[in-house]
């Protein structure tokens, strides 16, 4: 017998799973009966598409067996079984990177903890809970070997060759004080037919059944299996007969989540595309939402058949939070992952899809906006790149997403910001380039709040990148007012041209200030400060081309900043009443380092912008 220690992040989830996470220890059965179901998907689908395996006997079920005599429940199944190799790797180890990410992310509160390891695909390692020693036998499909894999949850693990007459895996619990309480028929079958009952494979339960003998006048116990499940894929189901604890229950097993979903959007089509979609939104984010190598959510069926849940080709990859199931009865059953990409059905089940996912959304939004908001405050920046990537849907896609504003607590909608502009308003205006209590503090704001003018704050990194694609909403236009073009909509035809009468003092920091700007001109858009930087409308942000920077990109010649002035403002007038005084270089350079300061954009020379700013300090003593 081979002994082994289990890897360094099993064994501290153990110990948190064993001690401190499931309130609920009965869902060990679920999770174990979940990995049977797995198991018996694959090899159903090697039967129907790979030679090698078609002449295999298939005989699809799970078996729970319990001697409450001497304390032991086994659950069995026929499925494609593991090897050394597979036992090792499954559980042993925890292949999934981000394991140590996830275990620092542990809180402490065991609610909160249990919901984020059932997103990490640990589930068997539950059984520990109420078991004090677990044995595995498994035999891989197709092979003549099994092999046996034992533990008690501290001591590392042992596998040895085992026995098995058919492919398949046996997990044999030992219950311990806390599983005692589950060695009971009755027991097992209610928590089957709670968690387990839409299982698309049957269930047996063999147990002592305890039966009242008229004959014998007591009570006598007959060994007896029975199936415990329906049996029946749930989401071919009409909607009528699944109850709303049906749908949780369906999620909770194919998300590996713990607590119910937000909401669900169950379609049947029939026409000349047949399928069936049934999507789930979790309540709380996927761990893995912003890593490369995230986890596909949504199961492939053909025809009931399980074929893969690892295609990203399913959804777009803005909706990767989304969980569930498509069942088509059009494609082929041997369709693989490279075939999807091309295949036409799938590109008319994914387009219809995304419809009616964003469609159910817009209908949430608009009858519960409370549950709403609670979606939003988890999935607002996946629908920002949704807005990015998918131009069909790019309208309704604003309708979804909502914005901080100048104008209210808390997020609103494009909708709601149409319907509260001024007359004769043309366009909604946002701000982007940083965070939030920079942006709210922007001398670029002064007189959209002096005018009562509404501005939507766009502080998301992505915000820049997404928004600079998008020139309208509806027939509105939306414009940043970090441009220089948006000056236009300000302007008060009653007010003087001031610009004649600072030309000399802009023509003189345009000397000073040479390359680092592309012109100095007066402003139309400050109230209260003395400088802004704006850019050009085709041109990225100043803030942009920092991002753009950092991600490699060196080379952006010839885009600079613009440097307006107030010219209404103090320290302006002064500095036109001194047009020969030396201070005039460093006042133009203060003016514009603040400007950039006030941007988020840090200074390229601080020591100079220091000796600049106590000269000035000095002659104001």
């Amino acid at each position: 017998m081979s002994k082994r220690e289990f890897q360094t992040e099993v064994s501290q989830l153990l110990q948190l799973i064993i001690h401190s996470l499931y309130s609920h220890p009965e869902i060990f059965l679920r999770e174990l009966i979940s990995n049977s179901s797995d198991a018996l998907d694959k090899l159903r689908h090697l039967t129907l598409t790979e030679d090698t395996y078609r002449a295999l006997p298939f005989s699809p079920r799970i078996d729970l067996e319990l001697d409450a005599e001497k304390q032991t429940l086994s659950i069995s199944d026929t499925g494609i079984g593991m090897n050394e190799e597979d036992l090792v790797s499954h559980l042993g180890t925890i292949a999934r990177s981000g394991t140590k990410d996830f275990l620092a992310q542990l809180s402490g509160d065991a609610k909160k903890d249990s919901n984020l390891i059932g997103q990490f695909g640990v589930g068997f390692y539950s059984a520990f809970m109420v078991a004090d020693r677990i044995e595995v036998v498994s035999r891989k499909a197709g092979e003549e070997k099994a092999w046996r894999w034992v533990s008690d949850g501290n001591s590392g693990f042992e596998i040895e060759p085992g026995e098995r007459a058919v492919a398949g895996t046996t997990v044999l619990l030992h219950f311990n004080e806390e599983g005692k309480q589950y060695a009971d028929g009755g027991r097992l079958q209610q928590i089957v037919r709670k968690y387990s009952n839409h299982i698309a494979f049957p269930i047996f339960l063999t147990y002592d059944k305890s039966e009242w003998s008229e004959a014998e006048k007591k009570i006598t116990k007959t060994r007896t299996t029975e199936q415990v499940n329906a049996a029946s894929a749930l989401w071919r189901r009409p909607k009528n007969e699944i109850t709303e604890e049906d749908y949780k229950e369906l999620y909770k097993s194919i998300a590996g989540d713990w607590s119910d979903p937000l909401f669900w959007f169950h379609t049947k089509a029939e026409g000349s595309l047949e399928y069936t979609t049934l999507f789930y939104v979790p309540a709380k984010a996927p761990l893995d939402l912003y890593q490369a190598e995230y986890k596909v959510g949504v199961k492939l069926y053909v025809k009931r058949v399980f074929i893969m849940d690892d295609a990203k080709e399913l959804l777009p990859q803005y909706l990767r939070f989304v969980r569930g199931i498509i069942d088509s009865e059009d494609l082929p059953l041997n369709v693989s992952r490279e075939l999807l990409q091309q295949n036409r059905v799938l590109t008319s089940i994914r387009t219809a899809s995304v419809k009616k996912i964003l469609s159910e959304l817009k209908n949430i939004a608009s009858k519960q906006p409370e549950q709403y908001l609670t979606f939003i405050n988890e999935y607002n920046r996946p629908l920002k790149e949704g807005l990015y990537g998918d131009f069909a849907n790019r309208e309704a896609l604003l309708d979804l997403v909502r914005f901080k504003s100048t104008r209210v607590e808390g997020l609103t909608s494009l909708a709601d910001v149409k319907s509260r502009m001024q007359e004769g308003q043309k366009s909604i205006y946002y701000i982007t380039g940083g965070a939030e209590s920079l942006l709210r503090t922007s001398p670029l704001l002064e007189i959209y709040k002096r005018k009562d003018l509404e501005v939507l704050i766009l502080d998301d990194d992505i915000d820049e990148i997404v928004f600079s694609a998008i020139d309208k909403y509806g027939d509105i236009d939306l414009k940043a007012v970090n441009r220089a073009s948006t000056s236009e909509d300000l302007k008060d035809e009653a007010e003087p041209d001031k610009a004649a009468a600072i030309q000399p003092l802009l023509d003189k920091f345009k000397a000073t200030l040479g390359d680092r700007v592309k012109d100095v001109r007066a402003s139309v858009r400050l109230a209260d400060s003395p400088s802004c930087i704006v850019s050009d409308e085709e041109e990225p942000s100043y803030k942009m081309q920092q991002m753009m920077r950092a991600m490699g990109q060196k080379d952006l010649p010839g885009l600079l900043p613009t440097l307006e002035i107030n010219p209404d403002h103090e320290i302006v007038k002064k500095l036109l009443s001194r047009p020969d005084d030396p201070i005039l270089q460093d006042a133009a350079w203060l003016l514009f380092d603040q400007a950039l300061l006030m941007e988020g954009v840090p200074l390229q020379d601080p020591a100079t912008f220091v000796q600049r700013l106590n000269r000035i300090l000095n002659l104001s003593i």
